[in-house]
């Protein structure tokens, strides 16, 4: 009994080129599978930045809210008036001092 050496590479071939609908199918699957991550991925880092951006965008609101407070506590009648007599020596005119300008 003569055995002839089998060509081990060429039998897989053939078994390949007979599955070929399968393993093109496989490769679908796995290119899907490829997709599926990355998709997932981007998604979140995406959703990573929009929370990032959310709380940049709380703290820049509280940051207004109190510039609008110093800004009404600095614009208050009360210290306009105590810096204008301490500061600037200003003292309210007498009222025959007083000149009423009218716009026509």
């Amino acid at each position: 009994m003569s055995q002839s050496p089998l060509n081990l590479p060429r039998i897989i071939l053939q078994d390949i080129w007979q599955h070929k609908w399968l393993l093109l199918l496989s490769i679908i699957v796995m290119i899907n599978a490829v997709g599926v991550v990355y998709t997932s991925h981007i998604s979140r880092k995406l959703t990573s930045k929009w929370d990032q951006l959310l709380q940049e965008q709380d703290r820049l609101d509280i940051e207004w809210r109190n510039l609008l407070l110093e800004e009404q506590s600095l614009s208050e009648h009360s210290r306009v008036t105590r810096i204008a007599t301490k500061n600037l020596n200003m003292a309210r005119p007498l009222p025959k001092e007083e000149v009423v300008v009218r716009a026509q």
